[in-house]
């Protein structure tokens, strides 16, 4: 919880599609009214890069300009990186809370574990900052975030309000629907994502084979009420808590009778 006024608050932005993504520009845009924002992105798209923090090279940031009066710098390292150089002195100022997204494309279930998106909110909830990570149920290029950025700006609101617990963070999905036709806010759990990968073989003009990914978009049990993934494809917003400590607690004893 934060009890300083807007006019002394920092509202630190990323996320992992890049710094020029019209979702980025929406959120930092919805974020103005309550503080200072600053938005720091990869230069590039970061998809699927999930929680890599850069150690093995030094980190470049450039200022960018993506909307008018919006303080934004980019860098040539991942979600994490951005949000960790911002955290650990690059900034000079107390940052309230940390914000990524919104991303194209949802982060339900097991995508949490490759999302960039939400890494980059692990990354803040470890600095011990409130931090909030923002997808939409859409792929398209040409989405409208415009509801989406109003569902950010009510849980933003919220969190400035209340605070989160230590080493946790929320794990918003929007489905891509006009806001008048949401129908509510869901709080949730993870669901089970189906993956429908396959392994592309190519030649390249050598004749040596590379391998590409590719395969249909991923697919959950939508039936299973409750879970982030039923209530995106019921027309809801999905709100999950997520929490670092990853301990199967259940298999604690389980494993002790293995006698190792």
């Amino acid at each position: 919880m934060t009890t300083r006024k807007a006019s002394q608050r920092c509202i630190l932005v990323s996320n992992d599609d890049g710094i020029f993504a019209p979702g980025l520009l929406a959120l930092a845009t919805a974020m103005r009214e309550f503080g200072r924002v600053i938005v720091i992105g990869p230069e590039e798209n970061q998809s699927a890069n999930g929680h890599r923090k850069t150690l093995t090279k030094p980190l470049r940031v450039t200022p960018v300009q993506i909307g008018e009066n919006i303080e934004a710098y980019s860098t040539d390292g991942a979600p994490a990186d951005c949000i960790a150089i911002a955290l650990i002195g690059l900034l000079g100022v107390r940052v309230d809370l940390v914000v990524s997204g919104i991303n194209r494309g949802a982060n339900l279930g097991q995508d949490l574990t490759y999302s960039g998106t939400v890494a980059a909110a692990f990354e803040g909830t470890i600095h011990g900052k409130p931090s909030i990570a923002f997808s939409l149920d859409s792929r398209s290029l040409e989405a409208d975030y415009s509801a989406a950025a109003q569902v950010a700006k009510r849980v933003a609101a919220l969190v400035l309000e209340h605070g989160l617990p230590p080493m946790t963070l929320l794990n918003v999905n929007i489905p891509y629907l006009p806001y008048d036709q949401i129908k509510g806010i869901q709080i949730t759990r993870q669901g089970t994502r189906i993956y429908h990968d396959e392994l592309v073989t190519r030649l390249d003009p050598e004749g040596r084979p590379y391998y590409w990914i590719g395969g249909k978009a991923p697919s959950g049990d939508v039936s299973a009420e409750g879970t982030d993934i039923w209530a995106v494809h019921q027309g809801y917003v999905s709100i999950t808590p997520v929490h670092l400590d990853m301990t199967a607690y259940p298999m604690i004893e389980q494993l002790k009778s293995w006698k190792f």
